[in-house]
């Protein structure tokens, strides 16, 4: 899969893939795009919702509607996240209490085993930049 990131102005870009899917970013900020923070932030939530929806929509019904917020902790001045949390906004209240907490877990087991970003995040990998110099 091939992403970019285009300069479009003074402090504003595009991020692109193949599918033709764009996202506004910009510092932290600017009016109608995400800074970069943000969009780990967003991603990390994102990944949080998509692996938990069908657990979610089993137990709740195919129509529910639910909302993922998220949170990150940031030392003052600091150019690196110190944490990010992720709450899910879910009405359980369709379940009793055994079944919301088998709900919880099954959905802690998902993202632990399955959310990609998280995981990467957790394991805190290598990044690399390449520059041209010729």
């Amino acid at each position: 899969m091939t992403l970019e990131v285009q300069r479009e102005g003074e402090h504003r870009f595009v991020g692109r893939n193949e599918r033709g899917a764009e996202v506004r970013i910009g510092r932290t900020g600017a009016e109608g795009a995400f800074s970069p923070a943000e969009l780990l932030q967003i991603a990390t939530a994102g990944c949080s919702a998509v692996t938990a929806e069908n657990l979610i929509t089993r137990r709740i019904g195919e129509d529910s509607k639910f909302r993922v917020g998220v949170t990150a902790d940031r030392r003052e001045g600091a150019s690196e996240l110190d944490g990010v949390h992720v709450t899910f906004d879910v009405d359980v209240s369709s379940l009793d209490a055994e079944q919301r907490e088998a709900l919880a877990a099954a959905v802690d087991r998902a993202i632990d085993r399955l959310c990609t970003v998280s995981r990467t995040l957790k394991k805190a990998i290598p990044v690399t930049e390449s520059f041209p110099t010729a």
